[in-house]
């Protein structure tokens, strides 16, 4: 009988040790990929993903029809719609241009402001 404690004790001792480097290395992998789950108050740029190839340029040009400046940052999965466009005018503001999987224009948002389109 003493020796079937010591088995069960070990194995409880060993399953809370591998649970706690599970823990560890799920950590760390989202912090390498920026995929962690943000908390209060944690920037959300880790988890951007920008717009890439053809999508990037049918983006840019609707962005840049609604908004004269230059485009200085693209955003897929918005919260305000599928893409995001960020665009700078000469002056310095910030625009962004929220458009759906369709690139249409959902709306704007700068300056404090959003128009809905």
């Amino acid at each position: 009988m003493p020796n079937r404690k010591k088995l069960i004790g070990g194995a409880a001792v060993l399953a809370v040790l591998l649970l706690g480097a599970g823990t560890a290395v799920a950590q760390q992998q989202g912090a390498i990929s920026g995929r962690e789950d943000e908390g209060a108050g944690q920037d959300d740029d880790a988890t951007e993903q920008p717009i890439t190839g053809p999508a990037l340029d049918r983006a840019r040009q609707t962005a840049l029809s609604r908004v004269d400046g230059k485009v200085t940052g693209t955003e897929v999965n918005d919260e305000q719609g599928y893409y995001e466009v960020e665009v700078t005018r000469a002056d310095g503001t910030q625009v962004d241009v929220h458009l759906d999987r369709g690139f249409h224009v959902l709306g704007t948002e700068g300056d404090g402001t959003w128009d809905d389109s």
